[in-house]
């Protein structure tokens, strides 16, 4: 009996262990194979990141090394670097540096990037290249050099001591040996030489991109807990039998603001304020919505008395989305007959009963001035219909103040139109007839409309 259980346990046995020792071999040939194809990505993102480097370096020499009257070669040249900054930054979002610090180098090349998209595409007719940016570009020309030349030292080492990225990756995950990894080292001497650079003034254009808005920017005076509970209950209109929660958020930070909760008998409406000043940023009734049984139009007549109460006075519905049975209304500041965009407000209504369940008024709260002075334009609104494309099938047209593309606020005259089978937005400056922007109208998800 023991021979014949043996004689069948046995092979069968031995067929298992044959299997499992088959499947684990295939199971570490597929791991490596896995290791080996994302150590090869790293290793040709870095060489790519080393090489892009170099030449950016020396296409940032070329455009100093060309006459200053060049405009044809500098706009070819400073889209070079463009387009090398672009390759650079894609490159170093592939390598594993997510838990180093490496963000001085990003914000540099980003900077950089942007910098000489906005030098290449503007006219140099108008705007030639100033002894300011010249200035600039000289600098660069030497950073980006030291910046080559540190990761051609990397690149050495990589190569001449075989090392491997994914020694990097588990360095950095578990926090082993890390700060005697070479290629980290590296990563971080490149960094703490790009943080040590002089600020250098990159103009309206670029800085404004970078330029982070802060509450603490807003004049106004300290508010306490109860001016906010004050301010909560007004606005909430909730009564004075309301339970109202305020909690301070960021204290010491950028961006400090006070969250109040107002608890009422049917429902719970939640606000932000700034610290300086008490002004109402964000708004929001958590009300359940309903079944739509309210007009587009008749919900944003309701929006813009709403925002005449809450003391959002001149306002005016740009555009408008719809969203199953929640609607999203665009405001803007209108004086003198200009519309403000840089005044905005975004209000949320139910389609249910058409009142308003939100708004949110942080653009608002920045960019709003009392009186502002907006000069007379250069151009007749005749004379800048003329600039449009004659394809296009005006709707309407009316006065607009929008912030550009270099951060300036400018007077523009705005045509809504369709061409090629689609509704655009065209801003036209108002003194010289280019196009400052360009929006399409887009209506796949939730029929947005011009008001």
């Amino acid at each position: 009996m023991y021979r014949r259980l043996s004689a069948v346990l046995f092979p069968l046995t031995a067929l298992l262990l044959i299997g499992a020792l088959v499947w684990g071999y295939q199971e570490n040939q597929e791991k490596n194979a896995v290791l080996l194809k994302a150590e090869n990505q790293y290793q040709r993102s870095f060489h790519d990141l080393s090489y892009h480097m170099e030449r950016l370096h020396g296409e940032l020499g070329n455009v100093l090394a060309v006459s200053s009257t060049s405009d044809g070669m500098h706009r070819k040249f400073l889209t070079n670097v463009w387009r090398l900054t672009s390759e650079a930054q894609n490159e170093i979002n592939q390598l594993p540096l997510t838990l180093l610090p490496f963000s001085k180098t990003e914000e540099f090349l980003s900077k950089i990037s942007s910098f000489s998209y906005k030098a290449a595409v503007r006219d140099y007719t108008d705007k030639p290249l100033t002894d300011g940016e010249m200035k600039n570009l000289t600098a660069l020309y030497k950073s980006s050099g030291e910046i080559s030349k540190d990761l051609q030292e990397v690149q050495n080492k990589v190569i001449s001591n075989h090392l491997r990225w994914m020694d990097v990756e588990s360095a950095l995950a578990t926090e082993k040996k890390a700060e005697d990894n070479t290629i980290i080292d590296g990563f971080k001497t490149v960094d703490k030489r790009v943080s040590a650079y002089p600020e250098l003034d990159w103009g309206p254009s670029v800085a404004s991109v970078y330029d982070k808005r802060s509450v603490k920017k807003l004049d106004g005076p300290p508010v306490s807990v109860d001016d906010i509970r004050r301010k909560a209950l007004k606005y909430a209109d909730a009564g004075s039998g309301a339970k109202v929660q305020v909690t301070e958020n960021g204290k010491g930070t950028e961006w400090p603001t006070y969250t109040a909760t107002v608890s009422g008998a049917k429902e719970t409406i939640s606000m932000d304020f700034t610290t300086r000043g008490g002004l109402l940023i964000s708004y929001n009734n958590n009300r359940e919505i309903g079944a739509p049984r309210v007009s587009m139009d008749d919900a944003a007549a309701k929006a813009g008395e709403f925002l005449k109460r809450k003391g959002y006075s001149d306002m005016t519905p740009v555009s408008a989305d719809r969203y199953g049975n929640m609607a999203n209304f665009t405001f803007v500041t209108k004086q003198d007959g200009v519309l403000i965009y840089p005044e905005k407000i975004t209000v949320r209504s139910g389609l249910d009963t058409g009142d308003t369940t939100g708004f949110q008024s942080s653009d608002y709260v920045n960019e709003h001035q009392e009186k502002r002075k907006i000069a007379k334009p250069k151009m007749s609104l005749a004379e800048a219909r003329k600039k449009l494309n004659p394809d296009l099938k005006e709707l309407y047209n009316r006065p607009a103040l929008i912030e550009n593309d270099d951060g300036e606020q400018v007077l523009t005259y705005e045509f809504g139109g369709r061409i090629n089978g689609s509704k655009y937005r065209i801003y036209l400056n108002a003194d010289s007839g280019m196009e400052e922007a360009v929006e399409e109208i887009r209506t796949a998800s939730g029929a947005q409309q011009q008001l």
